[in-house]
């Protein structure tokens, strides 16, 4: 499913970048460029962010 429309990136896509060490909107942002269009995304992205860095920090 797309997180960003804009730019074509699905939420698989966020989950790898999260992965790989992309603790911030502004991290995925500069890593593929989710929310640098309508912005309509920015409240999913985070709320994908919060979900992985509560994970990490739990585990």
């Amino acid at each position: 499913m797309f997180v960003c429309i804009c730019r074509a990136v699905t939420e698989d896509e966020v989950h790898e970048h999260c992965t790989a060490g992309a603790r911030t909107v502004d991290a995925i942002s500069d890593r593929c460029g989710a929310g640098e269009g309508c912005g309509t995304c920015l409240e999913r992205l985070q709320q994908i962010v919060s979900e992985r860095t509560s994970v990490t920090t739990a585990a």
